[in-house]
């Protein structure tokens, strides 16, 4: 079985095809990624992937597709991609092990790569 960089939830499944069936017929799935920016230094990026980049990871879960930017691998190994809807908001969560801190608002990251060795030896003893 090969290693997926991240896992989605089924709320989180269930956002992406809602997002892929009402938008059009060249919309294949979504790309995460990361960006510089927001007060604790990086950001989630999320776009509709209509061409995917064959450079790209690719998850599937429940009939849904993410592509991962391969800029982002690194810092998003481990990661569960969730989706939830509170009384203030809607959205997808990131529930990722490489994250040192965030800001007050949740709209920003601090990000580490994630420990290569660690998850060869995690995976090793599995």
């Amino acid at each position: 079985m090969a290693f997926q960089v991240m896992s989605m939830s089924e709320a989180a499944a269930a956002r992406v095809k809602a997002i892929v069936e009402n938008s059009g017929p060249d919309a294949k799935g979504i790309r995460v990624g990361i960006k510089k920016g927001g007060c604790a230094g990086m950001e989630y990026t999320i776009d509709l992937v209509t061409e995917p980049n064959p450079r790209d990871d690719r998850i599937e879960h429940d009939g849904a597709t993410v592509w991962i930017d391969p800029a982002a691998v690194l810092y998003l190994l481990g990661t569960e991609m969730g989706f939830e809807t509170t009384t203030l908001r809607s959205g997808f969560t990131f529930h990722n092990p490489n994250q040192t801190s965030a800001c007050g608002c949740g709209e920003s990251v601090e990000l580490k790569a994630a420990d290569l060795a660690e998850l060869a030896r995690q995976r090793e003893s599995a």
